[in-house]
């Protein structure tokens, strides 16, 4: 058991990683150049695909300018031009090229893209492709002295390693065709309708489990209290020690210690070290999908004799024979999962881990009170607004984001998190969102219907149903903020926590229930060994 929990410490730990969000950020923020007459554009992404000697090559990515006319949203009204490399590359002087409506395909610097963009329209360019210095995209803007822009063709900004193949193609005389167009993202995708499912069935399906798991150790406490012995009482303890109970000392450590750890992931970010993560997850993986799958068959009696019978094993202790038969599933599919998890269906095996790791944890891990609750939430809620928001005033970019992303590891994210892909996003990716974001809240939910449990509430005079509403609905702003912040990744612990502490507490004050939920976290019951007299 200790190393179970060992294992849920740290998934806890790397949990609060990863925050929601989707792919498509881009990298400058341009927070210091306002919109104005000539160069008031929003900021799009620019699909390129192209075409070498008339047979289909690549499909780029680049992003419009803020100047300059806007693109076509749809591929069939989008032409098929000619690609022409500037005279002199960097377009900074009136090009020696004569074009009829070619797209022109210029480097970055030497003079702003204003000035490159009024030279290709100059000499009767269709459109600009500027070539970034970087391998990112870039948001390009006006001068701060210039006024009065008039562009009238699209300008549009590619990645580094896009522009040079694209050159080299030319270079070796090849004939390269290209076409452009910024299909509209839909203002909601199927896949954050199944995430939030996914959430709230999460929370929703642990917060029974360790309601059902509480009850059951209450009622078989109050068997062992009708007996006076006292030998009785003190093994009270054994039928809860397989739980852990976090105080507010190890709640405030727990974003201590996730904040060092996630700057350690910042930094030393790279492929090896997030196939030490993949192991990790695969670990806890495998402990929550067996936990979760022996708890499942127990419920039928073909199984509950497997399930009673246990065999000691060196390290685990005694373990039942249902689970030893489990476990090489559950390695074999984790395993399966890792090697092949580059594959574009292994969001299914990802998301199946997770979910069972998470299912586990919130039924092991508990808070004993709402004091230990509101501290837990509450430094997390502060945790993630400093590393998606301030981090960037510190490290020029948001931390979290970043790691979450697996931006400098080569992969898309690391494995702590849910992501399904976007079905009817044009532009492909996935809406993610990170384990810390359903565990956390989900300690609070969990702990509320175990409260309504132990004091024979019903649903409407109990916590539970208020949580977990408040908890869906904090989880749908989170994904109206996304999308109203065109897919930048948003810190979700931001929307939530107000949603769910602030209907417990209010809700705890306003029924008198407040000072027990505080302190005791469970109702009060009578000394059985006291008797009342009737007066």
């Amino acid at each position: 058991m200790d190393i179970q929990r060992a294992i849920h410490i740290l998934i806890i730990v790397l949990s609060l990683s990863p925050c929601l969000g989707s792919a498509g950020d881009i990298v400058h923020r341009d927070d210091n150049t306002p919109k104005r007459p000539g160069c008031e554009n929003n900021f799009v992404l620019v699909k390129v695909p192209t075409w070498v000697d008339r047979v289909p090559d690549i499909e780029y990515v680049g992003v419009g300018a803020r100047f300059g006319t806007t693109l076509e949203s749809k591929e069939k009204h989008a032409n098929e031009t000619r690609l022409v490399l500037a005279d002199p590359p960097d377009c900074c002087s009136k090009p020696k090229n004569k074009l009829n409506h070619e797209v022109l395909l210029v480097h970055r610097g030497g003079c702003s893209f204003t000035t490159k963009a009024n030279f290709a329209e100059e000499v009767n360019a269709s459109a600009i492709l500027i070539i970034n210095y970087k391998t990112e995209l870039f948001k390009m803007v006006c001068e701060a002295n210039e006024t009065d822009v008039d562009i009238q063709i699209p300008a549009v900004m590619l990645p580094q390693d896009a522009g040079a193949s694209l050159e080299n193609h030319i270079k070796n005389n090849s004939l390269v065709f290209v076409q452009l167009y910024s299909p509209k993202r839909p203002l909601v995708d199927v896949a954050e309708v199944f995430l939030w499912l996914m959430a709230v069935g999460t929370i929703l399906c642990s917060s029974y489990w360790s309601a059902w798991t509480a009850r059951e150790t209450a009622i078989e406490q109050d068997k062992l209290l009708k007996d006076a012995s006292e030998e009785l009482l003190n093994s009270e303890n054994v039928s809860s020690s397989g739980f852990l109970d976090i105080n507010t000392t190890s709640a405030v450590l727990f974003v201590v210690v996730a904040s060092c750890f996630l700057v350690m992931l910042y930094k030393l970010m790279s492929l090896w070290f997030l196939e030490v993560l993949v192991v990790l997850f695969c670990i806890g993986g495998v402990e929550g999908l067996q936990t979760c799958l022996v708890a499942l068959l127990s419920c039928f009696r073909w199984f509950q004799h497997a399930g009673e019978s246990f065999v000691k094993v060196p390290l685990f202790g005694a373990v039942s024979y249902l689970t030893l038969a489990v476990c090489p599933f559950c390695i074999a599919f984790s395993v399966i999962w890792a090697v092949f998890r580059r594959i574009s269906f292994a969001w299914i095996g990802q998301d199946i881990l997770g979910i069972a790791l998470m299912i586990t944890v919130l039924q092991i891990v508990r808070v004993p009170n709402l004091k230990v609750g509101t501290v837990l939430l509450s430094c997390a809620f502060l945790y993630d607004i400093f590393w998606v928001f301030v981090s960037k005033w510190v490290f020029h970019e948001s931390v979290m984001i970043v790691v979450a992303r697996g931006d400098r590891s080569g992969e898309d994210s690391i494995p702590m998190l849910l992501k399904i892909p976007r079905m009817f996003d044009p532009w492909g990716g996935y809406s993610v969102i990170g384990f810390g974001d359903i565990i956390l809240p989900g300690l609070l939910v969990a702990f509320s219907l175990r409260y309504d449990w132990l004091s024979k509430k019903n649903l409407r005079t109990g916590y539970f149903v208020w949580a977990m509403t408040a908890y869906g609905l904090g989880l749908l702003i989170t994904y109206v903020a996304l999308n109203l912040m065109d897919g930048h990744g948003q810190p979700a612990l931001l929307y939530i926590v107000p949603f769910t502490l602030g209907t417990f507490l209010t809700l705890g004050k306003r029924r008198g229930e407040l000072k027990t939920l505080w302190t005791r976290g469970e109702p009060e019951k009578p000394c059985p060994h006291i008797q009342f007299q009737p007066s």
